[in-house]
């Protein structure tokens, strides 16, 4: 049906330019798509249509679906690819019912201006993702100056620290080894602990800071996870727990630093044998594929929430009592798998507990 008046083409006219200025203002007042933003911009295109009484509009973009009434198989449609560059994101259509109307009831300036109603929305759908990611971006580079300076700071606290602590420690051997009072003895074996405690958390500071230079070399895998093991077996004893040692390549080599590999993995095995219960089973995988070594330790513990799966590998968060833990473990865990340029990955371990996964090329 042609609309064949001056008067009826202005009318359609108004309609078409009042549709395209709801849908701008109401994108302009949105962040991103949600509900009631796809909501509005179906009715302003319903509206838009000749017999928009019987128009039913229908929209679908990524993961959101709406439409304005339900849409049965027999109608007529108009519709409208929404694409942001070369990918298709979703659509825009309007119907009729076919019991009512036919194809020839749409206008080709509707056509038109259903095109442009999907243009707006890819730009407005291009906006807010690049906005999203310039907002990442500057959070991203924000975090990497705070760490470096927080870098700088610990490199000069470590520095500081070890000093006094390696004198504090060499009187304290001193003085345990010319005492004969059983009192003294057991004070300043106390005095001794704390001071090896202290200075581990310096070490973990000095990698944490990037100070201990890495020294990469062709090494044999077995040899390091074994030492380990076997380093923490009175560990693993204390609370009845039974380490299982899978290999699937005995004679597993790789281009890594030994010493950085043993701080992972026992900070890991630490780790997983403190949130263990007694008498449970942690297994440790090594295996391999054409480029990489993997290696996975699974505990049957408690887990570890969702929320906390990233925070975990933030320095100074610990999810442990102020004295069990100074919560730069796994920050250094990190820090050395990524200057080794692998990943870490946590899952869950089924039915329970946690698995980490560690990928490190061969070479």
């Amino acid at each position: 049906m042609n609309i064949t008046t001056t008067e009826e083409k202005l009318k359609e006219r108004v309609k078409e330019l009042a549709c395209l200025y709801e849908i701008s203002k109401t994108l302009s007042r949105s962040n991103h798509i949600e509900k009631t933003i796809l909501k509005k911009l179906i009715l302003s295109t319903k509206k838009a249509w000749r017999f928009n009484k019987d128009a039913i509009a229908e929209i679908a973009i990524e993961n959101h679906y709406l439409s304005t009434s339900k849409i049965t198989l027999d109608t007529v449609y108009q519709m409208s690819v929404i694409k942001i560059g070369k990918r298709t994101a979703g659509f825009i259509k309007v119907h009729y019912l076919k019991s009512k109307h036919t194809q020839n009831d749409f206008l080709r300036d509707e056509q038109q201006l259903l095109n442009a109603i999907a243009i707006e929305i890819a730009n407005y759908i291009e906006r807010s993702q690049n906005l999203a990611k310039e907002l990442q971006l500057k959070r991203s580079a924000e975090r990497m100056d705070r760490l470096s300076i927080l870098g700088e700071m610990t490199a000069g606290i470590a520095h500081d620290l070890n000093t006094p602590l390696g004198n504090i420690l060499g009187f304290a051997e001193l003085i345990k080894s010319n005492n004969t009072n059983p009192e003294i003895d057991s004070d300043i074996s106390i005095v001794i602990n704390s001071v090896i405690y202290s200075r581990e958390i310096v070490k973990k500071l000095m990698f944490f800071s990037c100070e201990v230079p890495q020294k990469l070399e062709t090494v044999e895998i077995k040899p390091i996870v074994t030492f380990v093991l076997s380093f923490l077996k009175q560990n693993f004893q204390k609370k009845e727990i039974k380490s299982e040692l899978i290999f699937t390549n005995q004679n597993l080599i790789a281009k890594i630093d030994a010493v950085q590999i043993t701080q992972i993995l026992f900070n890991l095995l630490i780790n997983a044998i403190y949130a263990s219960p007694d008498k449970s089973t942690i297994r440790t995988i090594v295996e391999n594929d054409s480029k990489n070594i993997i290696i996975k330790i699974e505990d049957q513990g408690s887990g570890i929430p969702d929320d906390y799966k990233e925070k975990i590998f933030e320095p100074f968060f610990s999810t442990k009592p102020l004295t069990d833990g100074s919560g730069l473990g796994l920050s250094v865990v990190r820090g050395i798998i990524r200057s080794h340029n692998g990943k870490i990955i946590v899952k869950d371990n089924r039915p329970n507990g946690t698995i980490f996964k560690i990928k490190l090329p061969i070479n």
